[in-house]
């Protein structure tokens, strides 16, 4: 299935928006990915840029600005400067931790056993940041005492002569 044709915006052209600072941006999508084009001072020369990412990316020709342009060379040719395509990292989609469902009859404690039966990765990970935690602790203790130095232990001598 082919992807949905994005509607023009305010300049009048698929894939060029105008910035703040009256510079045409050029970007678009891609299935996954999304691509930065770059930036150029007029609108006729950031659709012609989009046109060749167009076509760099092989996406069908109903999504040029332009369709009277026949090959990718000729739209190279009217880009003088050249394009950069840059792609733009998405956000990671992260997976969702279980969600614990507590019937009524149960107590904590139950559901508590249950949840570390059925998703014992989760348990594990806890126990290894907190072991993690606690000997991150126990360094940050030790390099306190070596700063006072080193502790003495004197031996006390008893006075009775208990031999």
């Amino acid at each position: 299935m082919a992807p949905k044709k994005t509607p023009k915006g305010k300049s009048g052209f698929f894939g060029v928006r105008q910035k703040l600072s009256c510079n045409f941006g050029v970007e678009f999508s891609d299935t996954e990915r999304r691509w930065w084009i770059g930036m150029y001072p007029s609108a006729h020369e950031a659709v012609r840029a989009y046109d060749v990412a167009v076509w760099r990316v092989e996406r069908p020709r109903e999504y040029l600005n332009f369709l009277e342009i026949e090959s990718r060379a000729e739209a190279e040719m009217l880009v003088p400067q050249g394009i950069k395509m840059k792609e733009i990292p998405t956000k990671k989609k992260t997976a969702k931790k279980p969600s614990v469902v507590v019937s009524a009859g149960e107590t904590d404690e139950q559901v508590m056993v249950r949840f570390a039966r059925e998703h014992s990765e989760y348990v594990q990970a806890e126990l290894e940041y907190y072991w993690k935690r606690e000997a991150g602790q126990k360094k940050k203790g030790a390099k306190k005492e070596d700063e006072d130095g080193p502790s003495t232990v004197i031996p006390i001598e008893s006075s009775s002569e208990e031999d």
